[in-house]
């Protein structure tokens, strides 16, 4: 079982956490963690760009001149695509463009961006993160304090108003629950900083 030190808020170490290995001791699998980040993406998208055929912009009802004998081209409407005003030809359509991975595979991709963590040594556990009232430079400080310079995921095992205030206004800080932890956040994030009692509700969920 991979181990990790356990930090206070105050940036002492005051033990050792062992980490389980099925969750954080694996190989990380990259092709999986490319196509959940994939996944991830094409869910986000939004999907409303839509343009408008020939038969769905106004007018053109009437042919705009006689099929022979003027000398111009021929033409059935003046709302073909080759007119100004006309419609759009093979334009964007409102789809959606999300999707799901079997949860065999999502599973597997999270547990890989967890050990990628471990392996890169971007992680760190703290014993709790208890804020009496919201104030960004506490936790400026905590993570001062933690050497976390870099852009940091804060994950606690509930929900706590205290901590996700404390962290917004932080450039390069977000602060979540376990539960809503996900591939894409772990590898957009430098550094994981999770509570002790968040790694036991991750543990628990993907073991």
């Amino acid at each position: 079982m991979p181990k990790v030190p356990l930090y206070n808020m105050g940036g002492a170490q005051i033990g050792e956490i062992e980490l389980k290995d099925t969750v954080f001791g694996i190989e990380p699998n990259e092709a999986v963690l490319h196509e959940f980040i994939k996944m991830q993406l094409a869910n986000k998208r939004v999907g409303t760009a839509s343009t408008k055929t020939r038969a769905e912009v106004r007018g053109g009802g009437r042919k705009p001149w006689r099929q022979k004998g003027t000398g111009r081209a021929r033409v059935g409407s003046s709302r073909n695509p080759v007119w100004t005003g006309g419609g759009v030809a093979f334009g964007p359509r409102t789809r959606d463009y999300s999707y799901r991975l079997p949860r065999k595979v999502r599973r597997l991709a999270m547990r890989s961006a967890l050990s990628r963590k471990v392996l890169d040594q971007n992680i760190i556990v703290v014993d709790q993160l208890d804020f009496e009232v919201p104030k960004t430079k506490t936790m400026m400080q905590t993570l001062e304090s933690l050497n976390t310079n870099k852009k940091t995921l804060v994950v606690t095992a509930e929900a706590d108003v205290n901590v996700v205030k404390s962290a917004r206004n932080i450039p390069g800080v977000k602060a979540l629950r376990a539960d809503f932890i996900n591939v894409y956040d772990l590898l957009n994030y430098d550094t994981l900083l999770i509570t002790q009692d968040a790694v036991a509700r991750v543990e628990e969920v993907f073991a």
